[in-house]
């Protein structure tokens, strides 16, 4: 699975793209007065204005062979989250991943992940332009199995890992959604921020097909039928 768009919405409009287009560098390819758009690898993700204050977690994918190099880059422009001990990489054994995180300028938990099964490897510096595109998407709910078979169901998606009662994942290493039962996992991980079902909307392409989905009010919708409860 490849997210190809993914669309959340943020109080901090401005802000929001002063982070990503100017400390960053991200490429903005679309800019009007209540969104903007920007080219992250081969996905494209848009910020549209709210007045309601979301926090999203989400994650991008950067080269295998680059974690270091990007938390050098990182560290020269933004604060990253402090794991225990003081170190800045997590490592998950399960996943053959390494991640660091840290907040963009609404607050949500950001993260770069690299997944070494991918074996995507970049050889020259880190840039901005080395990271390949949006990689997950918090989807809170209170039923992950329900959630899943929807997802299943109607983009022929598949649970990948993770535990189906408290915290499991949909997709495939180049796309995922997270789906935390928020009943039960209550913050997002490294941080207190308490998770919740937050409105996005995404076009995902799996198995050569291309779908677009929205998520709200803690329900799949797909264009041409509202998924059950």
């Amino acid at each position: 699975m490849k997210i190809k768009k993914l669309k959340l919405y943020t109080k901090t409009l401005e802000l929001e793209k002063e982070f990503y287009s100017k400390i960053l560098g991200f490429e903005v390819i679309e800019n009007f007065s209540n969104s903007f758009t920007l080219k992250v690898g081969w996905s494209e993700l848009t910020f549209e204005k709210s007045q309601r204050d979301c926090k999203y977690h989400y994650c991008f994918l950067i080269p295998s062979n680059k974690l270091t190099q990007a938390l050098e880059w990182m560290q020269k422009r933004v604060q990253i989250i402090d794991l225990e001990n003081g170190k800045k990489t997590q490592r998950f054994e399960s996943w053959n991943a390494d991640s660091f995180y840290f907040y963009d300028a609404s607050g949500n938990i950001v993260e770069f992940i690299v997944r070494y099964e991918l074996e995507n490897h970049e050889y020259s510096d880190f840039k901005i332009s080395d990271v390949l595109c949006v990689n997950e998407i918090g989807m809170p709910t209170k039923d992950v199995v329900n959630l899943n078979n929807q997802l299943q169901d109607n983009f022929g998606t598949e649970f990948w890992k993770g535990d189906p009662q408290r915290f499991g994942t949909n997709g495939s290493q180049e796309g995922l959604f997270l789906l935390p039962n928020y009943n039960i996992k209550e913050i997002w991980f490294p941080t207190s921020i308490k998770i919740k079902p937050e409105p996005f909307s995404a076009v995902i392409i799996n198995n050569g097909k291309k779908y677009f989905m929205e998520y709200k009010n803690e329900e799949l919708i797909t264009p041409n039928n509202k998924a059950h409860n």
